[in-house]
């Protein structure tokens, strides 16, 4: 009789596995870590990457680092990519690249990939190895597996999330420590406001986080389930690495240069941006040329050249700045382009004037030439006006055609406010030359 019993359960419990691998694994998950791989050791091929993949991704790769190598391989190869590919990054270093050296070159190329984020997206600010409980769990058995849950680091929030692995709320430390041990975590919940897509840019995650002042922002992929979460501080890191790299860029300086490079890396990647910043300094040179004959007559011109090119320069600097600050942080779009335009032109011209007007002092004091100090005041105003045009069209046109903003824009702004200095004051100054 207890045979017969003992092979029914066992009929059943087959049955279940084979037929139900939904229903079974939020209780596979409940099982010890050796008791689940003593279980998919015992199914057929089929059945047990069927159960590993309905598995919490840190179980499963916990699983994975049980398994033997073999049976390993069958996971890895035959199963989805896309959760091997999401299982896979909660592994060691070591252990990953283990794991991808049993499989077929096609097939690494394919989990790399797939494990693979662009740089500044979500999925490669999130952390992978996230706390999280089922949402039907008392306190007692949700401390128990926090416990087991092999955590990166301390925090204050855990996400719970339904039968689907899909998080709609949060779970607060303090709460969870304060509550009678079987009451249910349903009770101690706060639904979650936000939660982005891997795909997710470093614009979309600031602006969710600012949104809703939030501690740390869920990563979920298209369907819904929980996949990493990224947090404050690693996002701040990720914004002043950023930073630096557009500063980098904007002078066309390799982001991969570190000041310790070797000379010959360095070589290779600044040599092309001064070469063609050679160029552009040519043609403001060009510029100059053509006013020749005006600058041999009025000698005071070339000594007063410096002074309009920087000041239009720092205006255009000033302008580009601001534009490509508000573009990174989404305050604007390339649609705002003629309403900041229209901002930085009306503020050139208000600066313009009032740098203009001491400029033309102290060129009357030190020339004595009402002449000179005005073809310095007009073409200061028109130089710092198209200076502020410019420094807001450069990041917004780079923008507009999918290009970094930040990629060399300075490099282009310095050739076209030396330009826009040179031709306005010695354009001017020609127009005028009877009155020098």
């Amino acid at each position: 009789m207890a045979d017969n019993l003992a092979h029914a359960v066992n009929a059943l419990n087959q049955d279940f596995l084979r037929n139900h691998s939904g229903e079974a694994a939020p209780v596979i998950a409940q099982m010890k870590l050796v008791e689940i791989v003593e279980l998919l050791e015992t199914l057929p091929v089929h059945q047990s990457i069927e159960h590993w993949e309905q598995l919490p991704p840190d179980i499963a790769g916990a699983v994975l680092e049980q398994l033997k190598d073999d049976l390993v391989l069958h996971f890895i190869s035959r199963g989805d990519s896309v959760k091997t590919a999401q299982i896979m990054m909660r592994l060691s270093e070591r252990k990953r690249k283990h794991l991808m050296s049993l499989l077929s070159a096609a097939k690494q190329r394919e989990l790399k990939s797939l494990m693979s984020f662009r740089h500044g997206s979500a999925g490669a600010l999130m952390d992978v190895n996230i706390p999280h409980l089922q949402d039907d769990l008392t306190v007692r058995e949700a401390l128990l597996k926090l416990r087991r849950q092999r955590l990166s680091r301390f925090s204050h929030q855990f996400y719970v999330v339904d039968q689907n692995g899909s998080p709609h709320h949060i779970l607060e430390l303090q709460d969870l420590a304060f509550a009678e041990a079987r009451d249910p975590i349903s009770n101690l919940v706060k639904p979650i406001r936000a939660a982005v897509l891997p795909t997710a840019s470093r614009e979309e995650v600031v602006e969710q986080f600012e949104k809703h002042k939030l501690i740390d922002l869920p990563v979920v992929d298209i369907h819904g389930k929980l996949t990493g979460v990224i947090h404050h501080d690693a996002l701040m890191t990720a914004i002043r690495e950023e930073s630096s790299a557009d500063l980098l860029t904007m002078v066309g300086v390799s982001t991969e240069e570190r000041a310790l490079s070797k000379t010959a890396f360095v070589v290779r990647k600044r040599l092309p941006w001064l070469q063609i910043n050679l160029v552009t300094a040519f043609i403001a040179a060009s510029v100059v040329g053509l006013f020749e004959s005006t600058i041999a007559q009025f000698t005071a011109l070339a000594v007063l050249l410096p002074v309009v090119a920087g000041q239009s320069g720092n205006t255009g600097a000033q302008a580009l700045a601001v534009t490509m600050r508000a573009l990174a942080l989404h305050e604007i779009s390339t649609s705002h382009w003629w309403r900041v335009a229209r901002k930085e032109i009306s503020a050139g011209f208000i600066n313009g004037v009032a740098v203009a007007l001491t400029t033309a002092v102290g060129v009357y004091v030190w020339s004595g030439s009402n002449g000179l100090a005005l073809v310095i005041c007009i073409s200061m105003v028109i130089s710092m006006v198209v200076a502020g045009f410019v420094g807001v069209i450069i990041p917004i046109a780079l923008s507009a055609l999918g290009q970094d903003p930040a990629q060399s824009s300075s490099i282009i702004l310095t050739t076209v406010t030396d330009v826009a200095g040179f031709f306005s004051f010695l354009g001017i100054a020609t127009a005028l030359s009877g009155m020098l």
